[in-house]
């Protein structure tokens, strides 16, 4: 499926009705998602690192995320968006080539270290952005995913807004504030004005909601691979009762 077919279905879209994409780990999951009708899937780095026994946080070698992901995007006939945290230290021509060569049409870019935890200077990543723009030119959707929530203790919409505007003027498509608060993502969404990503948790607003609150889509980290093993658990535990 084409990029121009993915990015479309983050345009347009009624605010109580945001493009919804589950995270498949494996050929299985993905069909499971497509048959259901998703119309689009973006892999999640920390359930495959989990089902291929590695750590999250760039613990999978990259030749296993990328073969990873090319399994899931021959198994299905829709748009795949590949998260590959921070880009496992490739140059950005490698990691576009590889990325496209997996068959993704899109990808999520992180803005901290997986190794220090801590977040990289703006204008770096901003540059990093840019670059992997300049390699792809349009054959890729760049979600980039914004950390302060989750690495800076000082975290506000303004802080979030800063970064999110210089990667928007780097060719990012979206940006991804990962654990943002659901109230503020409107103020991030209108400061940027670039399509939202929020994450969907099972504790938080439904996604419908997350949607009217100012995000254009909606992905689920490796949350909807834990529910998946929670029930396998129980299963599991109700074989020895």
């Amino acid at each position: 499926m084409s990029v121009d077919t993915f990015r479309a279905l983050h345009h347009g879209r009624a605010p109580g009705d945001p493009l919804i994409l589950p995270g498949p780990w494996d050929v299985a999951s993905a069909k499971t998602f497509v048959d259901a009708g998703f119309p689009a899937l973006a892999t999640p780095s920390m359930a495959i690192a989990a089902s291929l026994g590695y750590a999250d946080g760039q613990g999978t070698p990259p030749a296993e995320m990328f073969a990873a992901i090319a399994r899931i995007t021959r198994a299905v006939d829709v748009p795949v968006s590949a998260d590959v945290e921070a880009g496992y230290g490739l140059p950005p021509a490698e990691l576009v080539e590889r990325v496209l060569d997996a068959g993704a049409v899109g990808v999520n870019l992180e803005d901290s270290d997986p190794a220090t935890g801590a977040l990289v200077e703006p204008k770096r990543q901003a540059d990093f952005l840019a670059a992997v723009r300049a390699a792809a030119g349009d054959d890729l959707f760049v979600n980039a995913r914004i950390d302060t929530y989750v690495r800076d203790g000082d975290a506000s919409p303004d802080r979030t807004v800063e970064r999110g505007k210089q990667y928007a003027v780097a060719g990012a498509d979206a940006v991804y504030p990962i654990l943002a608060p659901p109230e503020h993502l409107r103020a991030i969404a209108d400061g940027i004005g670039l399509p939202v990503n929020a994450i969907g948790r099972p504790d938080g607003p439904p996604p419908r909601e997350l949607g009217r609150m100012g995000a254009t889509r909606i992905t689920f980290g490796g949350g909807l691979h834990r529910r998946t093993l929670a029930t396998l658990k129980s299963i599991a535990e109700q074989l020895t009762a």
